[in-house]
């Protein structure tokens, strides 16, 4: 089956765009990264703070069965902009990725349609290309599949 997150990443740039549409209203894809609880369900890691507003910032992490941190990553939020707009950085931890800028666009398409546009700046074309090849594009695409799974059963048990 075709991924539905598109990854454009074009040779020798240090940007990647992501798009992808969701069955889902724009305010429910704006609240899936901006609320800690939907964060949690989708992505599968804890918010151990999400401070969504101007000027926030996040933290991220994941632990094993042991309590030892798998993942853990964090940011800032620049820009927030409800159903519209998140500008962020976001850096995973103990990791040579280092820092990267984030800008969200959310579109609505119809009532129950949106699309989520994405524009990820790294350090280097380098940096971008380790990013690639340890399998971002596959990634992102699973993420945003839980994405529309998790809202999508929200929308109908509200029904």
């Amino acid at each position: 089956m075709e991924p539905k997150t598109i990854v454009n990443a074009e040779d020798g740039k240090q940007d990647l765009k992501v798009t992808r549409e969701f069955d889902l209203p724009v305010e429910l894809l704006f609240k899936a990264y901006a609320e800690p609880g939907l964060v949690e369900q989708w992505m599968g890691t804890k918010a151990l703070k999400l401070e969504s507003k101007k000027h926030g910032s996040y933290r991220f992490e994941t632990k094993d069965a042991k309590g030892e941190a798998l993942f853990q990553a964090n940011g800032v939020i620049h820009e927030f902009i409800v159903d519209r707009k998140i500008t962020r950085t976001f850096e995973i931890e103990n990791t040579p990725f280092g820092v990267q800028l984030e800008f969200y666009e959310f579109e609505r398409l119809t009532d129950s349609a949106s699309k989520l546009n994405m524009h990820v700046l790294y350090e280097s074309v380098e940096q971008r290309d380790k990013v690639m090849k340890i399998g971002f594009p596959q990634g992102i695409n699973m993420a945003h599949n839980r994405l529309q799974d998790v809202v999508s059963k929200l929308i109908r048990r509200a029904a």
